[in-house]
């Protein structure tokens, strides 16, 4: 095929182009765009004369790339990308809602406190928060800022540290170190885990134990016992004196909590600085 023209093609034919590539299929990127098959075939035509070459190979079972296809595609991804990206950073407006899903607990433990703060920042934006019951149903989840907790390498997402996890022992006023410890179970580091840390040898008797930080600290409020609690998500409770730090060593851990989104979904200025913001505010309660 004989190269016809120089210099750079149609925008319309570069982007069925793309979606053709990134999607595997001419009848896929026609769906995208709610055009037939038909039309969608003719622009790649008009593209691959226009440039000479042969992008896709055309069988009797679908459509591959070719050799110059596979080159061409990452090209005009990028390109496009920067496109969009340049357009919304000069032309878009300011973003007008922020949505955020996590764990019940963290959205009541650092995003409630922080949100005062934040719609100071940002008197226009609107926040809306999902809440899930479990971790595991983040990865569902559509709403595509999220907060979780962990270590910060989660495949495809960028994360951004709200406040690393510290373990501490705390209780309500006027409950002291011998009362029954509160257990809880799960991932985090337990009472034994801290009482290698701590040396001590013999810990209190607990007779209450639960799967959710968030009830542990909720029963140390109530003067049931001492729990080994999250200093980030009791916080508030801390600031406010409805529950004390106990004069005990604490325990770091490698895990934390995160404010994360998929690596492809913050494109503009704009958006960064949202989340920038908003991350602010996370990190000024946590």
């Amino acid at each position: 095929m004989a190269k016809k023209n120089v210099g750079l093609p149609p925008l319309d034919w570069l982007r069925v182009f793309e979606a053709a590539g990134r999607l595997g299929g001419f009848s896929a990127a026609a769906r995208e765009f709610g055009l037939t098959q038909a039309a969608v075939s003719q622009r790649i035509g008009n593209l691959e004369a226009w440039l000479g070459r042969s992008l896709f190979v055309r069988e009797a079972r679908g459509v591959s790339l070719t050799i110059e296809g596979e080159s061409y595609l990452p090209l005009v991804q990028d390109s496009l990308r920067a496109l969009e990206r340049n357009t919304e950073d000069l032309f878009g407006k300011s973003p007008r809602e922020l949505r955020v899903a996590g764990l019940s607990s963290h959205i009541h433990a650092l995003v409630l406190p922080a949100l005062s703060a934040f719609l100071e920042m940002r008197p226009k934006v609107r926040v809306m928060t999902d809440s899930m019951a479990r971790r595991s149903s983040l990865e569902e989840e559509r709403t595509w800022l999220q907060i979780r907790y962990g270590r910060g390498n989660w495949a495809g997402r960028k994360a951004k540290l709200i406040a690393p996890e510290i373990l501490a022992p705390m209780a309500a006023p006027g409950v002291s170190w011998g009362a029954p410890v509160i257990e809880l179970r799960g991932e985090r580091p337990g009472w034994q885990d801290w009482a290698q840390v701590a040396g001590i040898d013999e810990l209190p008797a607990g007779r209450i134990s639960f799967d959710s930080v968030g009830h542990a600290i909720t029963a140390a409020r109530r003067g049931m016992g001492v729990v080994l609690g999250s200093v980030p998500l009791a916080a508030g409770s801390l600031q406010t004196g409805r529950l004390c730090r106990l004069d005990l060593p604490e325990l770091k851990t490698k895990d934390g909590y995160w404010l994360t989104w998929p690596e492809d979904r913050v494109r503009s200025k704009r958006q960064r600085a949202l989340i920038d913001d908003f991350l602010l505010a996370l990190r000024g309660v946590a």
